[in-house]
């Protein structure tokens, strides 16, 4: 809690700046030392990048340990031609937006747009974004560029093959077209089997991935299917002018006519989630999302907070910007890996952790520690994140059974393995997730469904500090109406972070009876280079174990208050406590900052105390502060200050 009182005045700048006021506020001294400030992706642009202090990992000239070599091939058809050679804004889904490339180039566009940081890309590439998530360990290496060449069926041929769009082919036809066989056909014939040069192809093909443009030109842009008119349906005027899809019973036929985009890393000129491909390509990690669309609702495991859910649709403007080409919007910067998948991925090991056993914890004293922003090598002392793993007798994981039939916020059936904590700073790649502070969850070690109806592969599962309703729209009609996000939107997670201290607007601690676990969220920290970390605990509700009991101390026997001013106590030792304050005399009040102290082995750490004399107030008062340990009640310690007013 070191250097309170300048972090209040500072955020007391800011409050008054921001609201525009040169006097006194109420309460101007009292303010959260870690307020929650959440942000929706829909209003986040290329501003809100924050660079890695000293790193830019998309540098080609940084040499990954295991290099992976690419091949891009780029195709496309006698009815669809290359969005990018199109002039700017023309084409019927308004792109691209950028002047144009001739067809020749293409090719080459797109391996540079994915692999060389420029202008174009905002300096972000597929390369970055896993340096910056190994550390060095893994990144693309080679993005050799192979075409264009013109694909020997049309467009619709190919992606009319799946979700039940047969119905929807101009001609009647029944087609089941996988596009990778005719590409590498074309591919083959013009340079040989060379295939086996590379660790994995990158097929990119004109036009958009269907999961860009389902629903924005679907039923966001149209409010029924009978309204789409002509210029979006089938090409045959005897046909409807919708066509089935994925998640909802119909879409505009222009965009159902589109593939989706699959782990064969098989791309529409629109997809930012090439990134994610590669998760499933390169490290044979699954899905971790959910089906947000159809009912039951079912929760989405870790949303914006994982690249390997919804998080790969982070990036400016938000998930209803994925229809952008060049695709620089939207999810253009997918968020990071949670620690289970860096672990999983051999990005970090057990050693850059804090692993603790719950049945050991059940003998011990609460486990401490310091936890760095995750987009960064963990700050000397400090830790990539915490594990407690949920060993002992079976079941492991004691949460009682929920029936996702009827609760959609059921993560299912009881089979998680450890709760991980973890730091998330809006830096790097992380910039585009809608907070700060720690991300707290449930992981299995394996994968596999967590069951029920509309069950999906879950191995993450965030703890929201918020699990209420969100209560914000998704996007508005043509004709008005508001369409809400539904509880098993991915942005129902948005404000799921623990924050440290009081009024933070979220929760500092949370509590596991079943599994007999406390967690807390003690302290917040900032280096000079304002890398984010913090204090964070976990203690046993089976344990009366005390690390060392703690004295209280208060830095002055009295002092003067001009109507609201800040009084300092003093706790050393070594135990994790919780804080109280009370006043007697008429018409005073005290506001603790934070709850919770951990003051560590030899140290003092000083604790601010609000303290605000009302109108009509008595001339003196007497504050009293304690400490009491959170694993044995009976070891307390207090101290007082007199306060009188000046």
């Amino acid at each position: 809690m070191k250097h309170r009182l300048a972090l209040a005045a500072a955020l007391l700048a800011i409050v008054i700046a921001a609201s525009g006021q040169t006097g006194k506020v109420e309460h101007s001294v009292y303010v959260p030392i870690d307020p929650q400030v959440v942000q929706d992706q829909d209003e986040m642009t290329w501003d809100d990048y924050r660079p890695i202090p000293g790193k830019n990992w998309a540098d080609p000239a940084l040499k990954p340990e295991r290099g992976f070599r690419m091949a891009l091939v780029a195709v496309d058809f006698s009815d669809q031609p290359f969005v990018m050679t199109l002039p700017k804004g023309s084409d019927l889904f308004g792109n691209p937006q950028i002047d144009p490339v001739d067809r020749s180039e293409i090719p080459q566009f797109y391996a540079d747009f994915w692999l060389r940081p420029s202008a174009v890309n905002y300096g972000q590439t597929i390369n970055g974004y896993w340096m910056e998530q190994s550390r060095g360990k893994f990144g693309i290496t080679q993005l050799e560029a192979f075409g264009p060449y013109r694909m020997p069926k049309p467009l619709w041929a190919y992606g009319l093959s799946e979700w039940g769009q047969n119905s929807a082919t101009p001609d009647g036809s029944k087609v089941n077209y996988r596009m990778e066989r005719d590409i590498d056909s074309l591919w083959r014939a013009d340079k040989g089997d060379i295939k086996g040069n590379y660790d994995a192809i990158l097929r990119v093909y004109a036009g958009y991935d269907e999961t860009g443009v389902w629903q924005e030109f679907g039923e966001m842009k149209f409010n029924s299917r009978d309204e789409i008119p002509a210029e979006w349906g089938n090409p045959n005027p005897d046909m409807p002018r919708w066509a089935p899809t994925r998640y909802v019973e119909w879409t505009s036929w222009k965009a159902g006519q589109m593939q989706w985009g699959l782990s064969s890393i098989r791309q529409g000129e629109n997809s930012g989630t090439i990134t994610h491909e590669l998760g499933h390509f390169a490290f044979r990690t699954g899905d971790n999302n959910n089906n947000p669309y159809i009912k039951p609702y079912r929760r989405a495991g870790s949303g914006p907070w994982d690249m390997m859910d919804r998080g790969s649709f982070n990036g400016p403007g938000g998930p209803h910007m994925r229809w952008v080409v060049p695709p620089i919007a939207g999810a253009a910067m997918p968020a990071g890996l949670m620690l289970r998948n860096r672990l999983v991925n051999g990005f970090i090991t057990e050693h850059d952790i804090i692993t603790v056993s719950r049945e050991g914890l059940a003998s011990l004293a609460p486990v401490i520690a310091r936890i760095t922003a995750r987009a960064v090598q963990p700050l000397p002392g400090e830790y990539a994140g915490m594990m407690v793993r949920l060993d002992g007798a079976e079941p492991h994981d004691r949460t009682p059974v929920t029936d996702p039939a009827t609760d959609p916020l059921s993560p299912g059936k009881p089979r998680f393995n450890y709760y991980s904590l973890e730091v998330v700073q809006r830096i790097g790649y992380d910039s585009f997730c809608p907070d700060n502070g720690v991300l707290m969850a449930m992981n299995t070690d394996g994968e596999g469904s967590n069951g029920g109806p509309n069950g999906f592969n879950c191995f993450n599962w965030v703890i929201d500090a918020h699990p209420e309703d969100i209560n914000m729209v998704d996007y508005v009609k043509p004709d008005g109406e508001k369409v809400m996000r539904t509880v098993a939107d991915y942005r129902q997670l948005n404000d799921a972070l623990f924050h440290a201290g009081l009024n933070s607007g979220s929760e500092f601690e949370y509590v596991d009876t079943h599994n007999r676990l406390h967690f807390y969220i003690i302290d917040i920290h900032r280096n000079e280079q304002e890398i984010l970390s913090y204090t964070v605990g976990v203690r046993s509700l089976d344990s009366d174990v005390v690390r060392e009991p703690v004295t209280v101390s208060a830095g002055k026997a009295a002092q003067k208050i001009a109507g609201e001013g800040i009084v300092e106590f003093g706790v050393s030792g070594d135990d994790l406590c919780r804080l109280y304050a009370v006043v007697t005399g008429d018409g005073w009040e005290v506001k603790l900052f934070n709850e919770i102290v951990a003051p560590g082995d030899g140290k003092t750490v000083k604790v601010p105390v609000y303290v605000r004399a009302k109108q009509g107030c008595s001339k003196k008062a007497e504050i009293t502060f304690s400490a009491v340990s959170e694993s044995d009640s009976k070891y307390r310690s207090a101290a007082s200050i007199k306060v009188k007013l000046q």
